[in-house]
C-alpha cells in the first residue's frame, strides 16, 4: 500500500530479479508504505556544482538564491519529492522510520530520536547553517526566537535569554547534522549502475583536462568571501579557546584565501583534489597561518574546496568528469601523469611568485 501522503505510483517492478529502474523504493517497516523517487535525478543534484544547479532552478522556474547547499535541498524537495507535504505540520505527522527516509534523500544524518530527526529536517529546508548560528541568536528578539522554539519543539516558558539557549542547546546537538550534504554523496554520488553508460576513455579524460576554458583571475563575489569566513567560525564556541583563536585568525584571511585558490586552479589546468588541497595548507604554513591542528586544517581544507567548487573547479584526485560522471580515482597512463606533475611544479612556481 502507497501511503496518500506520498502521492507516488507504485513502480516495484522486477522485484525478484533485484532491478528497480532508475528508481528506489524505501519500505517502511512500520507500515509497508513505499517511498518512491528518481534515483538518476538525485544523484544529478548530490553532485551538481553551483552553477548548474542555479541553470536547473531557473529552467524550472524555481527560486535559485542562496549558496550551494541550500539550492540542492530546495530543488531536492522541489522536484525529487515535489508531491510530499514537507511542511512544519507535514513533518510532525511523519513516523520515525518516514523521517529517516526523507533525512537519507536530502543526503544528510538520519539517526536520532524522532523528535531529532523533525528538528533536523525542518532546520535543513528552512535555513542556511552557515548563517543559522549561535552569534545569529543573539540579534533576535523574543518573539522570533519564541517561534524558533515552537518549530523545535522545545519549552516556550521564560525570557529572551532562556529562549535563546534553548534554542541554541538544538543547534549545538544538531551541529554538522544538516545543512550539507555528505562529502561521499557530494563526491560519488549514489554508484548507479553504470552497465549501460560506456566509461569515459583514457583519452576523453586528457582532452577535457585540456579543453579547460574558465577564468580563475578574478575574485570571487563577496558574498562567496563572507560564507568562507562564517564557515571557518561556524560553531567555534565548543572548541578549545587556542583553537577558537586560530580559526579566527584564518578566517580574517578569507579574501587572501579565495586568491590563492584561484591562483592554484590556474597552475593545475582546472582541477581541485587532494595534492591541491596539500598545496593550500603548505602555503598557509609558509605565511605563519596557524594550520598546525587539525581542526584547523579540516575547516580551511574544506572552505578551500568549496570555493574552488564555486570557481567551476573539477573535484576529485585528478578533477571529476562533469555532469553526472564517475570520478576516476588514478591516472593510468605515465604521460598524463608526468603532464599532471608538471602542472604543479608550474603552481608551485606561480605560487612562490605571489608570495610576501
Amino acid at each position: 500500500m502507497i501511503n496518500e501522503r506520498f502521492q507516488y505510483p507504485s513502480n516495484r517492478t522486477d522485484e525478484a530479479a533485484g532491478t528497480r529502474n532508475g528508481y528506489d523504493c524505501p519500505v517502511f517497516p512500520e507500515t509497508g508504505d513505499v517511498l518512491i523517487y528518481d534515483a538518476s535525478l538525485l544523484d544529478i543534484l548530490y553532485q551538481g556544482r553551483l552553477v548548474e544547479l542555479r541553470e536547473m532552478a531557473e529552467s524550472r522556474k524555481i527560486s535559485k538564491s542562496g549558496s550551494v547547499e541550500v539550492l540542492r535541498a530546495r530543488l531536492i524537495h522541489s522536484i525529487v519529492l515535489k508531491d510530499l507535504d514537507l511542511s512544519w505540520d507535514g513533518i510532525q505527522s511523519m513516523s520515525h522510520s518516514e523521517l529517516g527516509e526523507i533525512l537519507k534523500i536530502f543526503g544528510i544524518k538520519s539517526s536520532g530520536s524522532q523528535r531529532e530527526r523533525r528538528q533536523r529536517l525542518w532546520l535543513h529546508l528552512n535555513f542556511d547553517s552557515r548563517r543559522m548560528t549561535i552569534e545569529r541568536l543573539a540579534e533576535m528578539d523574543r518573539d522570533e526566537l519564541h517561534e524558533l522554539c515552537v518549530r523545535l519543539e522545545a519549552p516556550l516558558t521564560g525570557n529572551r535569554t532562556v529562549l535563546m539557549g534553548r534554542v541554541a542547546g538544538v543547534l549545538t546537538n544538531q551541529l554538522n547534522g544538516w545543512g550539507r550534504i555528505k562529502r561521499s554523496l557530494r563526491r560519488n554520488g549514489l554508484k548507479l549502475s553504470t552497465t549501460d553508460i560506456s566509461p569515459p576513455t583514457q583519452e576523453n579524460f586528457e582532452l577535457e583536462l585540456e579543453g579547460l576554458d574558465i577564468d580563475f583571475h578574478s575574485d570571487s563575489p563577496i558574498a562567496v568571501i563572507e560564507d568562507a569566513h562564517d564557515s571557518l567560525v561556524l560553531g567555534i564556541d565548543t572548541l578549545r579557546p587556542e583553537i577558537q583563536q586560530d580559526l579566527k585568525l584564518v578566517s580574517s584571511y578569507a579574501s587572501e584565501i579565495d586568491r590563492i585558490v584561484g591562483t592554484i586552479l590556474r597552475g593545475s589546468g582546472g582541477v581541485w583534489g587532494e595534492a591541491q588541497r596539500e598545496l593550500m595548507i603548505r602555503l598557509s604554513k609558509r605565511r605563519g597561518w596557524p594550520v598546525d591542528d587539525e581542526t584547523v586544517r579540516s575547516r580551511l581544507s574544506r572552505v578551500s574546496t568549496d570555493i574552488a567548487e564555486i570557481r567551476g573547479a573539477r573535484l576529485g584526485e585528478f578533477g571529476g568528469m562533469s555532469g553526472n560522471s564517475i570520478l576516476r580515482e588514478q591516472v593510468i597512463s605515465e604521460s598524463s601523469s608526468l603532464r599532471i606533475r608538471e602542472k604543479m611544479e608550474i603552481a608551485d612556481s606561480i605560487l612562490r611568485e605571489i608570495e610576501p
